[in-house]
């Protein structure tokens, strides 16, 4: 059997092995797995913002051109995309013109902007996988034969079971301890960095046995921290790991995030999480008009909303992400314990609404492998 698995940034390559292993035990044949990791770099596909993308148009113009060629010649029996849905979708839609199963995993954002693309998803795709358990009904009017949408929970969630009583030390400091997260891409780094420097400097001013750990995503994360941190004057305080987000994140007292999944992982973790976000004048006002479907952009706040109850994890977006607002937000949870309690209630309550009726990619695996084989029988006959 032969699956076209595509992840085109870190959160969604950790769920594409993972999504190997369920599905090569699950098959009941051999199967061999490709995907943009065999042409292209996972750092050279993360890239966010819409000038970064017109910058390198033609890079990506050529990773399209690469995949569908590898539809048309290596003959798929299923194409699994996992998120990163401005290349995928035009991949998996290539893929389902050609009557191929295409197999959609997170479901694209139309509950927060753009709803009109709504009625456009099930040309793109065979089934929609979605994390979210509000996310399969936005699409009940539009199901057919040709496509439907499941709900399968959300993988982090077994993540932090299994590795939970696994952790180690290492990486993690004494004292009052803050996680750091900057965000993985550059853009999200080099606009964060210095904000969150000064952040530190408060932070510590106030907590004198405050600690910090940045766990950088990958090796060029790794090098632009190190070189926003070189003249900051936080050595003694500051440590950065190569990776190890979860368990920086487990053992942390208090976090600061930049938006997207890492925030999910601290809502997981249960640590307090102040949610930041930056983004520069053209993308900001564009996002401003884009999304209407939403009041809040971190995961565990999106949740709830949709739930209708209290979001959990404030957010400190644009101009209102400061040193200061971050520093009293962070001093306030590492002061007072009974608030970090409540917090931590908080983020376990939303969290709780992401378990499905089985380990998430496992029933990925099992609807992938349905779809291949009824898609062999197809071709076959």
């Amino acid at each position: 059997m032969k699956i076209l698995l595509l992840a085109g940034e870190e959160s969604g390559v950790v769920y594409a092995e993972r999504l190997k292993a369920e599905i090569s035990k699950a098959s009941s044949e051999p199967v061999e797995f490709k995907g943009y990791q065999d042409h292209f770099s996972t750092e050279d596909l993360g890239v966010f913002g819409i000038w970064e993308v017109v910058k390198r148009l033609s890079f990506f113009m050529k990773v399209k051109r690469t995949m569908l060629r590898v539809v048309d010649e290596w003959h798929p029996d299923a194409v699994v995309t996992i998120d990163y849905p401005g290349l995928n979708l035009r991949i998996s839609q290539y893929a389902k013109s050609k009557g191929i199963p295409a197999i959609h995993i997170v479901c694209p954002q139309v509950w927060a902007w753009h709803r009109d693309r709504i009625p456009k998803i099930p040309s793109k795709m065979t089934r929609l996988l979605c994390f979210f358990p509000f996310e399969p009904g936005i699409f009940k009017d539009y199901e057919s034969a040709d496509f439907s949408a499941r709900f399968i929970g959300h993988p982090m969630i077994d993540i932090f079971a299994e590795e939970r009583g696994t952790s180690s030390s290492a990486g993690v400091v004494g004292g009052a301890k803050v996680a750091i997260l900057p965000g993985s891409r550059a853009g999200e780094i080099t606009r964060h960095m210095p904000r969150l420097i000064e952040a530190m400097h408060l932070v510590k001013g106030r907590v004198k046995d405050a600690t910090f750990t940045i766990p950088a995503a990958n090796a060029r994360a790794g090098a632009l921290i190190g070189k926003a941190l070189a003249s900051a004057g936080l050595e003694e305080c500051v440590r950065v790991t190569d990776g190890g987000a979860r368990d920086v994140l487990r053992k942390a007292d208090a976090a600061v995030v930049a938006s997207g999944t890492a925030t999910l992982e601290a809502a997981l973790a249960g640590v307090p999480t102040v949610l930041v976000y930056a983004v520069g004048p053209l993308l900001a006002a564009f996002l401003k008009r884009a999304i209407t479907g939403v009041r809040h952009v971190g995961l565990a706040n999106i949740i709830a909303e949709k739930a209708e109850v209290e979001c959990p994890m404030p957010e400190l977006l644009q101009e209102n992400f400061t040193p200061k607002a971050v520093a009293d937000i962070i001093t306030g949870w590492l002061a007072d314990a009974e608030s970090r309690a409540a917090a931590r209630k908080a983020l376990s309550d939303v969290m709780a609404r992401l378990h499905s009726d089985g380990a998430a990619l496992a029933l990925a695996a099992k609807e992938i492998l349905s779809l291949a084989a009824g898609g062999k029988k197809a071709e076959n006959a």
